[in-house]
């Protein structure tokens, strides 16, 4: 049985700066050897060269291993950053660690367990193909073992990170007598994650089938609970699964939902709501009362360039690439909701979600006593 976990936000002051998680663990809310993934958003381009991911990267396993986590073990631990936080998106991270067992509240409800894998290194000619699918499938299988989940319907968020391609990936592969599926860095981007979330939607059940011609072309085919990053830190699929398992025990429970559109506040709460988080019909971000740890949302631009029918220029701005302002503006509705800015929205979510949409997955806090989640109180 996996060990309960511990999961916490803390915000990033500066773009080297991980002094919340040193207050975490002067706190002894957790220990540094027991961290087993950090997810967060970083104040970079959020592009092939956004090096912001990178130095948040040491900043963080620097802290780790100055408190006592072996450095090889640190090594290991996923750290996944997506870079970008446009409009009012704060930049911050969640931590996820395990506690002993005589540590947490004990519970025979579904809680909060994560699992991670490393899939088999990804060639930059399999980027795009089925090969990288299968590669993705098999880890995401790993870590859902790992986690205690045999049930893929209890699984509510895979967090990745792949691969994309580069000048240099991009002459090593022609170098072998192999062709890649583009030679547009950028455009690799939203590549590598579509067919990453392909290979989630595989492992998961949520397909039957991948083959070449469905990868960013048949957008019917797609994972509810993947959110993929990419960048050019590593030449393997990083898996983080994370789901609800009983008899493990803890505080927190996940949930997640789809946004339909760019709009769809209603698919946030329903995440919410299906962590296991009492609402009232019509909620405001004032019911969440601290008890919501984070959100994970997934968006992208609606292939016909409208929301709720109306027409948007974000896919023939030539000044502002449409990540940045699908970004920024799903960043605002989830703050919306959430009354926090620190939200996990990340962009390029194709086959994450529905067409124009995206992937939800909300962590609450169920357990006694004072919740964990961030309140804000409005200055007098």
């Amino acid at each position: 049985m996996p060990e309960p976990i511990e999961v916490r936000k803390v915000p990033i002051h500066s773009v080297a700066d991980a002094s919340e998680l040193q207050r975490l663990l002067d706190d002894g809310v957790m220990d540094a050897s027991r961290v087993v993934a950090i997810i967060g958003k970083t104040e970079g381009n959020g592009g092939v060269n956004d090096y912001t991911r990178i130095i948040a990267d040491r900043a963080f396993r620097e802290v780790l291993v100055k408190n006592g986590a072996p450095a090889d073990q640190v090594k290991q631990v996923p750290i996944v950053w997506s870079g970008g936080t446009d409009g009012v998106i704060s930049p911050h991270a969640t931590i996820f660690a395990t506690v002993p067992v005589d540590r947490a509240e004990q519970s025979e409800e579904p809680r909060l367990t994560v699992g991670f894998a490393m899939s088999e290194p990804i060639l930059p000619e399999e980027i795009g193909y089925v090969g990288m699918v299968d590669k993705v499938a098999d880890a995401v299988k790993i870590a859902m073992e790992r986690a205690g989940i045999t049930d893929p319907a209890d699984v509510h968020y895979v967090q990745t990170k792949t691969p994309l391609l580069t000048i240099h990936t991009i002459r090593d592969a022609k170098s072998r007598g192999k062709e890649v599926w583009t030679e547009h860095t950028h455009e690799s981007m939203d590549l590598s994650n579509g067919t990453t979330g392909l290979g989630i939607a595989k492992a998961l059940g949520e397909v039957d089938e991948v083959t070449d011609a469905d990868i960013m072309h048949n957008r019917a085919k797609y994972s509810s609970v993947a959110s993929c990053s990419s960048g050019v830190e590593l030449d393997q699929a990083q898996v983080v699964v994370v789901g609800n398992a009983r008899g493990v025990g803890g505080r927190y429970r996940i949930g997640h939902s789809v946004m339909t559109d760019a709009l769809d506040q209603d698919g946030i709460w329903a995440a919410i709501r299906d962590a296991g988080l009492d609402l009232p019909e019509r909620p405001h971000s004032a019911d969440l009362d601290g008890r919501l740890v984070n959100v994970f949302l997934k968006c992208e631009v609606s292939q016909d360039g409208a929301v709720h029918g109306r027409r948007n220029a974000m896919l023939d701005d030539s000044d502002v690439h449409w990540h940045r302002q699908i970004k920024s503006a799903v960043g605002g509705v989830t703050a919306a909701v959430t009354g926090d800015p620190a939200v996990f929205v990340s962009v390029s979510a194709a086959h994450q979600g529905p067409d124009g949409g995206g992937p939800v997955a909300a962590i609450v806090d169920l357990g006694s006593g004072e919740p964990t989640g961030y309140r804000w109180t409005a200055p007098a």
